[in-house]
């Protein structure tokens, strides 16, 4: 996919690399114990793996990468939405509320205790050791999410190619400012900004609020 790259300078880039590497590695050793009984949890709930086999993500420059999270639906739960008639009006209905549901069938009991409070998102700290991600940045898309809100939104084609010219991140600006409550055209918005404004100062503002986003679960779907 294209991509219009924002330059920042070699300092910020370095700076920013050892801060995800720094708080990827604490952040697993504080969540260890946590990722432990949301496994346990998860078994115990419902069959199939404990991490979900969710379709690839697009990362920086428009490269696809495969995201490291905790299940939290029904095992072939994307295949499902997208190929099982059954699903073809909720899938119908996940297009039109910008790729996320309310009360969506397919999370189980353990996942929706996980999905509020974002544990499920924890082992994407992997992808960021990884190089794939980064710990703030904008939120890391499906290739027919992009394809199909751009054909929804076209005035949002440009703000796509800026947000894809960098590391999507686990955490981000539109993440602690409403989450899933904001719709795609404001959401890829906010994300460009993101690129266009990021500083150093800028990334340590958005994960000191992310604590607070995680425990009060407010817009998580």
């Amino acid at each position: 996919m294209p991509y219009s790259e924002i330059k920042k300078s070699v300092f910020y880039e370095a700076a920013k690399r050892c801060i995800d590497i720094f708080f990827s590695l604490a952040l697993l050793i504080l969540f260890s114990p946590i990722l432990l009984i949301a496994a346990i949890a998860i078994k115990l709930d419902s069959s199939g793996p404990v991490f979900a086999d969710t379709p690839e993500r697009i990362g920086k420059n428009g490269k696809p990468f495969k995201m490291f999270k905790l299940r939290s639906m029904i095992q072939n739960a994307h295949e499902l939405l997208r190929e099982d008639p059954e699903f073809a009006s909720l899938y119908d209905r996940y297009k039109r509320g910008s790729y996320k549901l309310r009360n969506d069938p397919r999370i189980t009991k353990a996942g929706r205790f996980l999905r509020k409070h974002s544990i499920d998102e924890v082992p994407q700290l992997v992808n960021i050791l990884k190089g794939d991600m980064s710990l703030v940045g904008p939120r890391a898309y499906y290739p027919d999410e992009l394809r199909e809100q751009q054909r929804n939104y076209p005035d949002t084609k440009d703000a796509v190619k800026v947000v894809l010219s960098v590391k999507p991140g686990l955490t981000g600006f539109w993440q602690v400012s409403g989450r899933s409550e904001i719709n795609f055209d404001k959401r890829i918005q906010m994300d460009a900004e993101y690129v266009k404004k990021r500083s150093i100062m800028y990334d340590l503002l958005i994960i000191l609020k992310t604590p607070w986003a995680m425990i009060s679960g407010k817009g998580a779907l």
